[in-house]
């Protein structure tokens, strides 16, 4: 009688050491599965800014397509360029495709059209001819920063969510 007695008491410790053990063992894989999420979340975060800007410098853009611009067209443009640039260099995972939009943006800022003098009554064909092709290559430059937006917005989209 002592003896199972003894075994039941036995046995039951045994499983309390066992159910603890497991216990313990899922604490410390739930608080490592804590820590990964709240190192994403502040990974996540250091994206929100260059996330809004390139949706910001998307929008100024569009709102440009197809539109021969001239220097003042491009004064929102070039201030989100440069907020961008300010943080590439702080935003290590997406350095080089953040570097890449500003060189962009340069570049299609740089193809701004002269003002018109409006006191000229007409332009002559050879100026016409060099403002069409000012303007085709200012399309193409868009076209080459749209590019660079779209690859920058889907690394920090792949980036969120690995």
């Amino acid at each position: 009688m002592m003896t199972s007695t003894f075994l039941v008491s036995g046995a039951s410790a045994l499983g309390g050491v066992v159910l603890s053990a497991l216990s313990q063992r899922q604490q410390r894989q739930f608080f490592a599965w804590t820590r990964n999420i709240r190192r994403k979340d502040e990974t996540n975060t250091d994206f929100d800014k260059p996330a809004e800007w390139l949706g910001d410098l998307y929008k100024a853009q569009c709102g440009l397509t197809r539109k021969p611009c001239v220097a003042d067209d491009f004064v929102e443009i070039s201030r989100t360029g440069n907020m961008i640039e300010g943080i590439a260099d702080d935003t290590e995972a997406v350095r080089l495709v953040l570097t890449k939009v500003v060189e962009c943006v340069r570049d299609y800022v740089a193809t701004a059209l002269p003002e018109v003098d409006p006191a000229a009554a007409h332009l002559g064909v050879q100026e016409c001819h060099a403002r069409l092709v000012q303007a085709m290559r200012q399309e193409a430059a868009r076209g080459e920063l749209v590019r660079a937006i779209l690859a920058a917005q889907k690394r920090i989209k792949d980036l969120r969510r690995s």
